[in-house]
């Protein structure tokens, strides 16, 4: 699927030097206005240097400038809801109604972001190892450990082979403990929390196949995973805790959930009448 530019931009965020940051960060919120710019203008404005901005051009793999340009260009003529400035950032002088609303907007656009970010390739790749397990263990360390066990409690509907831990020392413990033909499911926003690395490494050690499901294509938890699948979201300073994170990891989950079920529909169907059966007077 191809992706928008702006899109490609904050997936590969966290590669950039201090001063590619400054340039990234003027092209995400006044993307009509770059277009109209020199590399000298946008250096300029940014305060940095030429070079920078060369930089950060060769850092999204692009030969130069004019390419940039273009490349943004026809991401922007194919996204017609893009609006100059309009981050949708939540600030403390919003009125309740404003605030609801860019909650709404920001909900919906991680979504998006995720279906836009989604390499089918890698999808397919994450299926056919989940099909193929002897286990399936998820992992997460704060908030993404809740997500790791809604995970866990969707797929135990219908595949009995999946586990996964709240504690962290657990967690260590199972991923020092897998075998060849396990597979690791890890949940991480940033990529970079030292136990989630930590649990990555010792899975890979193991041989165990890593599938991540992240927001930056290139991270710590990255250097040790066979698949990653992105996510989408992009949380402000007012927006720490934000389930948005949380939206775009389980969209994911859903994808990946609906495409096991599909694929063993039989056998799921069977497990998931049984699953039902042992706790309809719970629900």
């Amino acid at each position: 699927m191809q992706e928008d530019f702006l899109t490609r931009i904050r997936s590969s965020y966290n590669q950039f030097t201090k001063a590619e940051k400054r340039v990234a960060d003027f092209i995400l919120q006044n993307p009509n206005r770059v277009l109209f710019m020199s590399i000298s203008d946008l250096a300029e404005t940014c305060m940095v240097g030429d070079t920078s901005v060369f930089r950060f051009c060769k850092t999204m793999n692009l030969k130069g400038y004019q390419e940039f340009k273009m490349t943004l260009s026809l991401s922007m003529r194919g996204n017609k809801k893009m609006e100059e400035g309009n981050t949708g950032e939540i600030t403390l002088g919003d009125k309740i109604t404003d605030l609801a609303d860019k909650v709404l907007q920001d909900t919906i656009s991680s979504i998006r972001e995720s279906y836009s970010l989604l390499d089918f390739s890698q999808v397919s790749l994450a299926m056919e190892a989940l099909s193929k397990a002897k286990r399936i263990l998820f992992f997460g360390v704060g908030a993404s450990m809740l997500t790791a066990m809604k995970a866990m409690n969707k797929f135990h509907r219908i595949e009995p082979k999946v586990y996964c831990s709240e504690m962290v020392s657990q967690q260590l413990m199972s991923a020092a403990t897998m075998e060849e033909g396990d597979v690791a499911v890890i949940f991480s926003y940033s990529g970079a929390t030292r136990d989630i690395v930590e649990i990555a490494k010792l899975a890979k050690e193991s041989k165990a196949t890593v599938i991540a499901i992240t927001r930056f294509q290139k991270s710590a938890l990255t250097e040790y995973t066979d698949i990653v699948l992105l996510c989408g979201a992009n949380v402000g300073s007012l927006q720490r805790g934000s389930t948005s994170a949380e939206i775009s990891q389980l969209f994911l989950v859903d994808i990946m959930y609906t495409e096991y079920y599909r694929r063993h529909f039989e056998t799921c169907s069977r497990v998931l009448e049984k699953t039902t059966r042992a706790i309809s007077d719970r629900n």
